[in-house]
Formats: structure tokens, C-alpha cells, sequence
């Protein structure tokens, strides 16, 4: 089965850190670049990050995404969460090997970031 998975979202205290795995399934996940999104409540889903097929770490908005590709894994590492942080986190597939438009064909189902004192 084609399929992405998130994992690793949790309820946490402002300036604690997490990290994100998106494990893909049915393909390999190196031949594709990968997209982290978030949703929070009421508000537009925004991107976070996205690492193409020739990144292995990559710094983006606070936050670290990287590539194992022996795990068929990408991961979002966030260091000193926020409040604003809180939403739900999606990882997807973009059509493409490099982060350029928005062609995302597969998404996961989510994963609940939480962050509260």
C-alpha cells in the first residue's frame, strides 16, 4: 500500500523539542522530495519545510528536516516549541525531486503537535 505515516507528535511544554518521523510505505521515498505542513485550529494549512532528493539536512524555519533514506524516513526536528506551534503536523509527497510548486500527490493522516503549559 502507497502510503505516508507521521508519527512522533506529542504534548509538550513551551521550549521543549520534539521530533517528526514521516515513514513511507509502497515506494521509495529518495526518489521523491518531501513536504512538512501544519494546520492549526481555524486557520490555513502552511508549509514548514520540504527537503529535495539531493538535501540531507536542511535548516528552515527554525526547525531541521532531514532524510534517512535507508528507513525510507524523513524527520522534522523542533527545537524550542512554542505556542504557536501547535497544529496538526502532515508530511506529503511532491510529485517532483526538488521542492518547487505545490504538486503534492500523497498526504499522511497527521500527527497532533501540542504545545502548553
Amino acid at each position: 500500500q502507497v502510503q505516508l505515516v507521521e508519527s512522533g507528535g506529542d504534548l509538550v511544554q513551551p521550549g521543549d523539542s520534539l521530533r517528526l518521523s514521516c515513514t513511507a510505505s509502497g515506494f521509495t521515498l529518495s526518489s521523491h522530495a518531501i513536504g512538512w505542513f501544519r494546520q492549526a485550529p481555524g486557520k490555513e494549512r502552511e508549509a514548514v519545510a520540504c527537503i529535495s532528493i539531493a538535501v540531507l539536512s536542511s535548516v528552515q524555519n527554525r526547525f531541521t528536516i532531514s532524510r534517512d533514506n535507508a528507513k525510507n524516513t524523513v524527520y522534522l526536528q523542533m527545537p524550542d516549541l512554542k505556542f504557536e506551534d501547535t497544529a496538526v503536523y502532515y508530511c506529503a509527497r511532491h510529485a517532483g525531486a526538488v521542492c518547487r510548486g505545490e504538486n503534492y500527490d500523497l498526504w499522511g493522516q497527521g500527527t497532533q503537535v501540542t504545545v502548553s503549559s
